[in-house]
């Protein structure tokens, strides 16, 4: 289906495109543009990846709350489908974010885990709530509800990300790197690469967004032309 999509929509071949040549430059700069960290070395490379995956894993998680609120407020499914889908695949970047910080805190502090780190338990926190998400949503049989229910839930759980966020800044004893907001440690082409690789993650997360949206949406279709299909034959039988 997402293959189908591409074909019919020029729009999304475009996008698809760009979001890959972002990518590709991202890389490069990161490989032949930042230089290494001055303490860290090549392993704080990661950074590119993992911070830019953790923002819009986050932003993902709102949207999907944000799409919640204007299914119960208009009742009409297709903000449904995009709550799903925006939370969907914030759970997919979630786990690469999970993956990488692990990677960085081994790296880092000789230990794939800490638990005393606020940066890290805060975001396993909101990814376990989110986890939950499906499970709640596929339990519930009828149609309306489950829609209903789902939206109540994506709003109620994207109202902790922002206080996630400031729970994490009014922490005090960081262990976390703090690459990004800590002065002078980031240089000029690490700032650069730093937000050529943000850009790029957000495009392909609004590319994987429209791709699965047009993916659902033909199966949506689809299974109408098939209950009309359905209904035709047997009203001529």
């Amino acid at each position: 289906m997402p293959t189908i999509a591409l074909v019919l929509a020029p729009r999304l071949r475009s996008l698809s495109i760009a979001t890959a040549a972002l990518l590709l430059l991202a890389g490069v700069l990161v490989f032949a543009y930042a230089p290494n960290d001055a303490d860290q070395g090549l392993i704080q490379k990661i950074f590119y990846l993992h911070v830019p995956l953790a923002i819009v894993a986050l932003c993902g998680f709102v949207a999907g709350g944000v799409f919640g609120v204007q299914h119960l407020r208009t009742r009409d499914r297709k903000w449904d489908l995009r709550s799903y889908i925006a939370i969907h695949l914030s759970l997919i970047l979630g786990v690469a974010v999970l993956l990488t910080g692990s990677i960085w805190a081994r790296a880092a502090w000789g230990h794939w885990w800490v638990w005393d780190e606020p940066t890290l338990v805060s975001f396993l926190t909101v990814f376990l709530l989110f986890a939950c998400y499906q499970p709640l949503r596929f339990a519930i049989e009828d149609p309306e509800r489950q829609a209903r229910y789902a939206s109540v839930f994506a709003v109620t759980a994207a109202a902790f990300v922002p206080l996630n966020f400031l729970a994490v800044r009014l922490a005090q004893g960081y262990v976390h790197p703090r690459v990004l907001t800590s002065g002078d440690s980031m240089t000029t082409p690490m700032r650069i690469t730093f937000y050529v690789a943000l850009i790029a993650m957000v495009g392909l997360y609004v590319t994987l967004f429209r791709v699965e949206l047009e993916s659902k949406r033909d199966i949506i279709r689809l299974a109408r032309a098939r209950r009309a299909a359905a209904a035709a034959a047997e009203g001529a039988a």
